[in-house]
């Protein structure tokens, strides 16, 4: 089986990936965001890069996601810049994996 990665947000934001082989899915609204999130996951992707403004509207879809195996869904700041919500959750995860919080 193949694995495949993709880059879910607005347009500005994920268009440049595209240019280093990964597929990009821009997204206008939450709800397309949701749809899309939906499917790739369906369609054997291992790695899904979604902009932190993207995430920031889809907790609960992106929250389905954080204990399976696949797909990997790693946070990314988008062209307005970091949230601070990746960071979160990879401290949050190092916390759950050491016990302790060591960042």
């Amino acid at each position: 089986m193949r694995y495949r990665i993709a880059v879910l947000g607005d347009r500005d934001s994920v268009m440049g990936f595209r240019a280093l082989g990964l597929e990009v899915c821009p997204v206008s609204t939450p709800e397309e965001g949701r749809e899309a999130l939906t499917r790739l996951a369906r369609e054997n992707y291992a790695i899904l890069y979604v902009t932190e403004q993207l995430a920031a509207q889809l907790p609960h879809e992106i929250d389905r996601y954080k204990d399976a195996l696949t797909p990997a869904i790693i946070l990314i700041p988008g062209k307005e810049g970091p949230l601070g919500i990746g960071m979160a959750k990879v401290k949050t995860a190092v916390e759950r994996a050491v016990g302790a919080d060591i960042l």
